[in-house]
């Protein structure tokens, strides 16, 4: 008798702390779905098309920009310490002019994914982390925003050595990002935020982005 109530006892211990554990993701951006639900519009110059089509069977968030830049934005509260990792996939159909990113005359990119913190969804008062697919500066590098300074740090998941018109799925550690770049006492971010935009190159790009989430590993 004694037995059974100690396995009755574990298994009860068990399903209780599963019932109480967290989810392991978050989702953010559940493009797969074929909506765009809970995603705001902000604009800089122009408009970039966003609108959800098929890749491979698959619903993904397709943007097309021709000389635009505009975004969008989402304002979701997510605790790093809980989620400290972020999952996308991206794809770019073609390259952009080369242009230094550092200068104001550079700041395009055909993919980009921020990360805010306080100071609401208006980037230039932000703080925050840009991850993008730069052309001329090296994955893993870091640099300061050419509009908004040291209040937005731009760091590049992808580079000019990677293929357009592929697939690619990301994972970063963002907590330590946000610590390393931001302040060592970060732990939640406000707002999360894409933009594809040619405004300063005067260009056109085609890109898409899949289902965005944040993950406990």
């Amino acid at each position: 008798m004694l037995q059974r109530i100690s396995v009755f006892t574990f298994i009860l211990v068990i399903a209780v702390t599963a019932l109480a554990a967290p989810p392991k993701q978050t989702v953010v951006g559940d493009f797969s779905s074929g909506q765009v639900v809970g995603w705001d519009e902000e604009s800089f110059s122009g408009n970039t098309e966003y609108l959800i089509v098929e890749q491979l069977g698959v619903p993904v968030l397709q943007a097309s920009s021709r000389a635009s830049a505009s975004g969008l934005t989402k304002k979701v509260r997510i605790d790093l310490w809980q989620y400290p990792y972020l999952n996308w996939s991206w794809m770019i159909n073609n390259r952009l002019p080369e242009r230094d990113h550092q200068t104001k005359a550079g700041d395009d990119y055909p993919v980009r994914i921020y990360l805010i913190i306080d100071g609401g969804l208006k980037f230039w008062k932000s703080k925050a982390i840009n991850y993008v697919w730069s052309y001329n500066l090296a994955k893993g590098s870091a640099w300061p925003n050419a509009y908004a300074g040291n209040n937005v740090v731009m760091i590049a998941a992808r580079d000019g050595s990677d293929d357009p018109k592929r697939w690619y799925n990301e994972k970063r550690n963002v907590l330590q990002d946000l610590q390393k770049y931001v302040g060592p006492d970060v732990r939640y971010i406000d707002g999360i935020a894409l933009m594809t935009d040619t405004d300063d190159t005067s260009s056109f790009v085609n890109s898409f982005y899949g289902d965005i989430y944040f993950s406990n590993e």
